[in-house]
């Protein structure tokens, strides 16, 4: 039995995610080339709130607090995944792939096409994790401008733009 359950974000969850995101990028010190641009930046609670009130935004709870959560963008058929962080006390117990596998099922029953998501290569907890739950890279990043162009931004925050990769998982 879960000792952490998930449900839909309500707005008033916002102001706790940017704690739970700061906390989980901790993690990136640890990492080579990423200790001082990655994880060190959180999205501020009020964006969160405009996630959440856009429908598709997941949290998971454990003993009354969040302790993580999946922020999305709907762009036309695909649903973006902007965030997924889980607070460190946490992390390894399932709670990541059960709010991605419970994001598939909300994005296939609203009639998405696709998940898209921006991530780093060669972290072991971001593109490694995503390739176990059926995302794939995009090789050709012309073909998703999208993706394409948050990448760039991304670069032009300081985030390393070969290890940067974008995926994306198609919903039968």
């Amino acid at each position: 039995m879960s000792h952490f359950s998930i449900r839909l974000a309500r707005v008033e969850d916002a102001r706790h995610l940017p704690a739970i995101e700061l906390a989980a990028g901790q993690l990136f010190r640890e990492i080579e080339g990423l200790a001082g641009v990655a994880g060190m930046h959180a999205i501020p609670a009020e964006e969160q709130a405009a996630l959440i009130r856009k429908g598709h935004s997941l949290v998971a709870e454990s003993q009354g607090r969040l302790v993580g959560f999946i922020s999305t963008e709907p762009f036309r058929r695909e649903l973006h995944i902007r965030e997924l962080s889980v607070h460190p006390d946490m992390q390894r117990q399932g709670v990541g792939s059960v709010l991605l596998r419970a994001l598939g099922i909300d994005a296939r029953n609203s009639g998405f096409a696709a998940l898209t998501l921006t991530t780093f290569a060669d972290v072991p907890w971001n593109a490694p994790f995503y390739a176990r739950h059926g995302f794939e890279m995009v090789a050709d990043l012309d073909v998703y401008p999208r993706l394409k162009a948050d990448i760039e931004q991304e670069v032009a925050h300081g985030l390393p733009r070969e290890r940067r990769w974008a995926m994306i998982r198609f919903l039968d």
